[in-house]
């Protein structure tokens, strides 16, 4: 194995010392240029490459931020990435994104990691209902802002939408529609976004003078295409099947769709879908899926400069306070859910 060129390998090869050889790097201004030019060109014939956590770990300021998400498999996930890759990088900042897959233990894992490499700071969409995680993190003193999930005290920031609203946009549509028979395929009923969406429905119900008893939850162990399929099953079990049914995301929403495909139901005719998210393939699906939109790649880009104005790293520093933003979800409505009952 080739053993890797070193600052003193430089050094040498130049006939200069060590610390010409930082200077050419770090501040080249103070460098004569035929020395400098003799120092980059053993760099050139060298294939030397600084590194660079070494040097981050002397300065003590990491140019890397994490990003910890539930499922990098949903697409909007995808996107909240796209808002906080940009934000970092104006800011001259990389992201290492990382993917929880809604598992309590592999987050604290990611957590770990982070602080071992001593990243500027944190994006973390919470998988652990307990908070513990959280708690464990703080203790390293690296700032962390929460991504769709509203923060509960003072001390972090946080960027999410209003799942509640969210909620009760895609219901009151479904009711308005004539709909009083719903189902509500959520999710693992730990996660604040699955248990907010359902109040949301439930407040949507009764403003229309319907009682809790129209919405037939069927939870799910996770928020993907397979365990909306098994819930279309599911659904299509019930003795008394609901005439509509809404989806804590839109993954789940598409595989509702294609069980019913698979048993010969009718969509939106004999049963009408609303998803949650709008990603891309809502609008691309064989019927193009009614959605409550999230502005994913906002969301990312203002949490990304929550943290970069919280670390000092933001293009004009300003004082930073804690503060919650709460952006407003939108109904798209299409095909899945247009027929009236």
């Amino acid at each position: 194995m080739a053993q890797s060129v070193g600052i003193k390998d430089v050094a040498r090869v130049a006939g200069v010392s060590v610390g010409t050889v930082s200077n050419v790097i770090n501040r080249p201004d103070t460098v004569a240029s035929g020395t400098r030019a003799r120092v980059l060109s053993a760099i050139d014939r060298l294939g030397y490459v600084r590194s660079e956590s070494a040097r981050q770990l002397r300065a003590g300021r990491s140019r890397i931020m994490g990003l910890l998400v539930l499922d990098m498999g949903n697409p909007f996930f995808v996107d909240v990435a796209r808002g906080a890759e940009r934000a970092a990088r104006e800011a001259g900042l990389g992201v290492m994104v990382c993917n929880s897959a809604q598992s309590a233990g592999e987050e604290a894992d990611y957590l770990s990691l982070f602080a071992e490499q001593r990243v500027r700071g944190v994006l973390l969409t919470p998988a652990d209902a307990t908070g513990r995680n959280i708690d464990a993190f703080r203790r390293h003193g690296i700032p962390f802002v929460l991504v769709d999930r509203v923060a509960q005290g003072t001390t972090e920031c946080s960027v999410s939408v209003d799942d509640v609203a969210g909620g009760a946009l895609a219901v009151r549509h479904l009711v308005d529609a004539g709909h009083r028979s719903i189902a509500y395929v959520s999710g693992p009923p730990g996660l604040t976004q699955v248990t907010d969406r359902r109040t949301g429905a439930l407040n949507a119900l009764a403003e229309a003078g319907l009682g809790p008893e129209c919405l037939r939850e069927l939870p799910t162990e996770r928020l993907d295409v397979a365990a909306g399929r098994d819930a279309g099953a599911r659904l299509l079990g019930l003795a008394e099947r609901p005439t509509a049914v809404f989806c804590a995301n839109d993954l789940l929403a598409l595989g509702v769709l294609q069980a019913m495909f698979a048993a010969g139901v009718g969509v939106p005719d004999d049963l009408a879908i609303v998803g949650y998210d709008d990603i891309e393939f809502a609008a691309a699906a064989a019927v193009p899926l009614t959605s409550v939109r999230q502005p994913a790649v906002t969301m990312g880009a203002l949490a990304a400069e929550l943290l970069l104005e919280e670390t000092g790293a933001g293009t004009a520093p300003v004082p930073h306070q804690h503060r919650r933003v709460v952006l407003q979800p939108e109904l798209v409505v299409r095909r899945s859910s247009l027929l009236p009952r």
